[in-house]
């Protein structure tokens, strides 16, 4: 019987003898909502010390997968098993309530087992110290060193110390532990959430993409610590290609219901499914030509009695065939931005920039000061910096959202610029639906040409008349992204424009970037990204600006030698 607490799942009577191999099955599965259905004989299997990635298209069950490890979701038909005694973390989007606690205080929270692992010691401690026999004491001994192995397999011993470190990797500095939780945005409370996870070294972590509020840097500490420091299961979903590449050597594709296992990292399983999906288009050529070669010879003596015999024959063997059937084209969006009109070859000039924001007691906070440099026509350049740096109040300052406190932003000849951000996703209209956002900005089109703009962002049928309010992260992304599409642009800033994305629609965007016959400033932690896109990289650094005449790769090797 599994039992929760904050988030983490564990067998109840901890103290017995304790085995850490930690596997889960998924036995021919079966789970359908109303007419849809999401598993038909599915079957997985987590093994020990196995690190897996989950893919499948969105709405695929994913999701679902976790939900119902967890016992949060019921199977309509197979069965699920866990290892005895096993542990499971699971990271998720939400996060729950927050809220009475220090960040500290709150990621040792998960940990209550542990703690009540530590007095039932000293308990046994105390027990033992008193004068028994020999009986009763190897019974207390026996059950002291199930719980010391356990206590000691939870990390028990070094808790806080194990707490900081995670949070200081995650982002967090040793002034934020004191601070309540109440005053962090939702971003950062997934740092917390995710931390928890972690703190609690289960025998297999569940991660739900746990990079989406990420910055390079915590994606760095947590690719470290995963390859690393954790020596359990892990089974995650991802949208970022090379952390997955780096961290898992198994896939588990969810899709049409069924469950096919890759032994190999992501890039692997792109490869080997391709092959596959080759293999199988022959296969089923060569079964629908022999079909019709005997369907053609059914219809043409199926009238005459000297062949009575054979077509019996052959109808029977027709009927006993295992049909090929193809599983659907996975939908991806298919688009590229519109040749643009030319701008200036200067499209951008900054001069002694500098930003301070005002704080709540009337106090200047400095962002970064004295910021220099040009942005010429065609450049692909990223902005990088540490979490906090400044990247995005800079973009902000570049497109006119907020003032600069000092210096100016010389905008180039013929420059018009588009901007995408998260706060571009929460300025939609939550009433609106999508064909009305992407009208708004094609006011004088015709429906055909709106409709055929949503179609190519996936919004397709019915889908156009999806309120804004109702839409996930993703599916807001795509209606920023379809009107930005929509306007004639030759300059992008672009704040995390992956971010909600799936990997096959990450490289969609890539590729549409890449073909932009215009300018592009960009931020992104998606480091396969930047490697596939950038031309020069911008880098804030203790509010100064560092230029980086060269690619992604090159900036990495200078900073390196630095």
């Amino acid at each position: 019987m599994l039992a929760c607490l904050h988030g983490v799942w564990y067998f109840p009577g901890l103290f017995p003898q304790i085995t850490f191999a930690s596997m889960i099955h998924l036995n021919n599965i079966h789970k359908q909502y109303g007419s849809h259905i999401l598993f038909q004989g599915a079957s997985l299997q987590v093994l020990p010390n196995s690190r897996n990635g989950l893919v499948g298209p969105n709405g695929a069950g994913k999701t679902s997968v976790f939900r119902l490890i967890m016992g949060e979701e019921e199977v309509d038909k197979g069965d699920i098993s866990c290892s005895q005694k096993t542990v499971i973390g699971y990271f998720s989007q939400d996060v729950g309530e927050m809220s009475g606690r220090t960040v500290l205080e709150e990621v040792m929270s998960a940990a209550g087992e542990v703690v009540e692992l530590g007095q039932r010691m000293r308990q046994l401690e105390t027990q033992m110290s008193q004068p028994m026999d020999d009986d009763a004491l190897a019974g207390l001994l026996e059950e002291y060193g199930s719980v010391t192995d356990m206590f000691e397999h939870r990390g028990g011993y070094d808790l806080e110390s194990r707490a900081k470190a995670i949070l200081g990797g995650l982002g967090f500095s040793e002034a934020d532990f004191l601070l309540p939780v109440e005053t962090y945005s939702g971003g950062w409370k997934m740092r917390i959430a995710l931390a928890k996870i972690l703190v609690i070294n289960p025998d297999v972590l569940l991660l739900d993409e746990p990079t989406n509020h990420l910055d390079i840097e915590s994606i760095l500490w947590l690719e470290e610590w995963l390859a690393n420091d954790y020596k359990g299961s892990l089974l995650m979903t991802c949208h970022d290609r090379e952390f997955m590449n780096r961290i898992v050597s198994r896939v588990i594709e969810i899709a049409n219901g069924q469950a096919t296992t890759y032994n190999g990292d992501y890039d692997f399983y792109l490869r080997e499914r391709e092959i596959r999906r080759e293999q199988l288009q022959a296969s089923y050529r060569r079964q629908q030509e022999m079909l019709a070669k005997e369907e053609e010879f059914i219809a043409k003596f199926a009238a005459r009695v000297s062949h009575a015999a054979q077509v019996q024959s052959r109808i029977k063997k027709l009927e006993k065939i295992e049909r090929i059937v193809l599983p659907p084209e996975q939908k991806v969006m298919k688009f590229n931005f519109p040749v643009p009109p030319r701008s200036g070859e200067d499209v951008l000039h900054l001069k002694n920039l500098g930003k301070e924001w005002q704080t709540v007691n009337g106090s200047a906070k400095p962002v970064f000061s004295g910021l220099s440099g040009t942005v010429r026509r065609l450049e692909k350049i990223a902005l990088v910096g540490v979490n906090g740096a400044g990247k995005s109040t800079l973009l902000k300052v570049i497109t006119g959202r907020t003032e600069p406190s000092a210096g100016e932003v010389i905008t180039g000849t013929g420059v018009t610029t588009g901007y995408f951000s998260q706060h571009a996703m929460d300025s939609l209209n939550a009433e609106h639906t999508v064909f009305e956002a992407v009208q708004e900005v094609l006011p004088l089109e015709n429906i055909g040409v709106i409709r055929n703009l949503c179609a190519a962002f996936l919004f397709q049928g019915d889908d156009v008349d999806k309120r804004i309010a109702s839409l996930s992260g993703g599916e807001k992304s795509r209606v920023v992204l379809a009107r930005l599409l929509a306007r004639p642009l030759n300059f992008l800033v672009l704040d995390e424009p992956t971010n909600h994305l799936d990997i096959l629609s990450r490289e969609v965007l890539l590729d549409a970037l890449k073909a932009f016959e215009g300018t592009i400033l960009l931020v992104s932690h998606d480091r396969h990204f930047l490697r596939s896109l950038v031309t020069r990289v911008f880098e804030i650094d203790h509010g100064e600006m560092r230029i980086y005449e060269g690619d992604y790769e090159y900036y990495l090797e200078q900073v390196t030698e630095q």
